[in-house]
C-alpha cells in the first residue's frame, strides 16, 4: 500500500490512540473522588453465572474507518441469533465514557453486559468489583495473545478483562540522517550531533505537563529498570537508582539541548508536527501518526522510517494503550459475555480490529503479510508492545500519575533536582489512596 493510502487510516488512530495516553488525566476528579479498593459489587460476580441471552456492548465511538466495532457484531450476531449484542455506542469524549460507566456499575444496573475499558480503569473497577473475574469457569485462553495487554488487563494477580485492542509507541527517526535506528538512550545521544548539523532539533517527545508526559517518563524510568508501584496496586517502587537515572537522561537531554526547549509545551499534535515540517530528528510517537508523516504534504515523506523505542541496553519500554473489554458484575447473561469476550480475541475478530487500524492483540495477525503492506509499521510496533509495560496498575491512577508527571516536569524543567523530583513522586504514590 502507498504511504498516500496509509494516511487516510490516520483519523481512525489518532482517537484511539489520544483516548489511550489523556484519557486518565481528563478523569482525575471523578476518578478519585469514588475511589477505594471496596469491593462493592463482590457478591454480584456469583451471580447469573450460566445466564444466557441477549446482551449489550458498551464503547466510545467507533472511529475507525471499516466500523471495526459494528463489523465485530454483526460476525457475531450472524452466528448467534439468540445471543445478539447491541451496541452501546458511547461518545469520543474519554470523560463522558468513564463517567456512563461508573454511573451504571456504581448502580449496579444490569443493562450494561460487556464494557470497553481504556487500560488503566481496568484495576480501580477490579478493585471496586464491578467486573467479574475472568478465573475457574470463566477463564479465558490467553496463550496467543502478547503478555504487555495481558498484564494491562490483570490486577492482583487476576485476569478481569480480554484486552480488545493495544498500541505502544515507536521512535520515529530520519533515515536520510541516521540510516540505522538507535537501540539504546546511548546510542540515540550519540546521534544528536548529526541533528545539530542539519539545523534541527534531535529529540522530541510529549513533555507538557499532562498525561503524556507520565507516558513519556514512565517509558524511560522502565527502561532503565525502575518501577512506580509494586504488585498490589498500593506500594510506592519508584525512588530506586534504576529510576533516576531514566529520569536524569531525560533532564541531561532537556539541559544539553538534544531536545529542544519548546519539548516542555508539546503534546501529541506539537510533538508530530515537529517531525512531519522537519524540525526534529527523532520523536516517539504512536503508529497514528504514520500516515501524516508519509503524506504528500509532508516534508519527511520517503525520509523516515519508525523502529521500537530505544532503552538502556535494547529495544526499550513502551506504554501500553488499548482497550481491554470485561464482563460487568451486574450482567444477567454472564455466559453470554464470556463466549463474546473469547470472540473478541479470535483469529477471525483480531483481523477485523486490525483492519480498521487498531493494534491487535493476537500476536500472528502482525504476521499477516497483507495487513503489512497496508501498515508497514506493524512489524516494528510488534516488537514495541512486545517490551510494553502498562501504566502502573492501580486502583489510585490518577493521583499516581499526577505525582509522576508534577515532579518529572519539575526536574527536567530544572526546578527541582532528580533526586527530589523522585523522592516527591514517592510520597505521592504513597499517599494517592489517602
Amino acid at each position: 500500500m502507498a504511504l498516500k493510502k496509509v494516511s487516510s487510516l490516520r483519523s481512525t488512530l489518532v482517537p484511539r490512540a489520544v483516548l489511550a495516553v489523556t484519557s486518565a488525566a481528563l478523569l482525575t476528579a471523578t476518578f478519585a473522588s469514588g475511589c477505594s479498593s471496596s469491593n462493592s459489587g463482590s457478591n454480584s460476580t456469583a451471580e447469573n453465572l450460566t445466564g444466557r441471552g441477549p446482551i449489550t456492548y458498551v464503547e466510545g465511538k467507533d472511529t475507525t474507518e471499516t466500523g471495526a466495532v459494528k463489523q465485530l457484531i454483526e460476525r457475531w450476531n450472524a452466528a448467534h441469533p439468540d445471543e445478539k449484542v447491541t451496541f452501546k455506542e458511547q461518545s469520543n469524549d474519554a470523560s463522558q465514557q468513564y463517567d456512563d460507566l461508573v454511573q451504571h456499575l456504581r448502580a449496579k444496573e444490569s443493562d450494561y453486559d460487556v464494557v470497553a475499558l481504556d487500560v488503566p480503569w481496568t484495576a480501580e473497577f477490579a478493585a471496586k468489583g464491578w467486573i467479574q473475574p475472568l478465573k475457574d469457569s470463566f477463564a479465558i485462553d490467553t496463550s496467543t495473545l502478547l503478555s504487555p495487554p495481558v498484564a494491562s488487563a490483570t490486577y492482583n494477580g487476576t485476569l478481569y478483562a480480554a484486552p480488545r485492542n493495544t498500541n505502544g509507541g515507536l521512535l520515529f527517526y530520519r533515515k536520510d540522517l541516521v540510516p540505522e535506528a538507535p537501540k539504546t538512550w546511548t546510542e540515540l545521544l550519540a546521534d544528536c550531533p548529526k541533528a545539530k548539523d542539519a539545523g534541527i532539533g534531535c529529540y522530541a517527545g510529549q513533555f507538557a505537563q499532562y498525561e503524556g508526559l507520565t507516558v513519556n517518563t514512565a517509558e524511560v524510568i522502565n527502561a532503565f529498570g525502575g518501577s512506580f508501584v509494586g504488585s498490589d496496586g498500593k506500594t510506592p517502587t519508584v525512588n530506586s537508582p534504576q529510576a533516576k537515572q531514566g529520569l536524569q537522561t531525560l533532564v541531561d537531554a532537556y539541559k544539553n539541548g538534544d531536545m529542544p526547549k519548546e519539548v516542555i509545551t508539546f503534546k501529541e499534535p506539537e510533538s508530530q508536527n515537529a517531525f512531519v515540517t522537519g524540525k526534529v530528528m527523532f520523536m516517539r510517537g504512536w503508529p497514528s501518526s504514520f500516515g501524516e508523516a508519509g503524506s504528500d504534504a509532508s516534508a519527511v515523506k520517503d525520509k523516515f522510517a519508525v523502529a521500537p523505542l530505544p532503552g538502556k541496553d535494547g529495544i526499550g519500554a513502551s506504554t501500553l494503550g488499548g482497550y481491554n473489554a470485561a464482563i460487568s458484575a451486574f450482567s444477567k447473561n454472564k455466559a453470554t459475555a464470556l463466549d463474546f469476550l473469547r470472540f473478541l480475541i479470535s483469529e477471525d475478530a483480531q483481523h477485523i480490529v486490525a483492519a480498521g487500524a487498531l493494534p491487535p492483540v493476537r500476536a500472528s495477525v502482525y504476521d499477516d503479510p497483507a495487513l503489512i503492506a497496508k501498515m508497514p509499521y506493524l512489524s516494528a510496533l510488534k516488537d514495541s508492545i512486545a517490551s510494553a509495560v502498562p501504566r502502573p496498575v492501580t486502583p489510585f491512577y490518577p493521583a499516581v500519575s499526577k505525582a509522576i508527571q508534577d515532579n518529572a516536569y519539575a526536574a527536567i524543567t530544572g526546578t527541582e533536582s532528580v533526586d527530589a523530583a523522585i523522592d516527591a513522586m514517592q510520597k505521592g504514590i504513597e499517599t494517592a489512596g489517602s
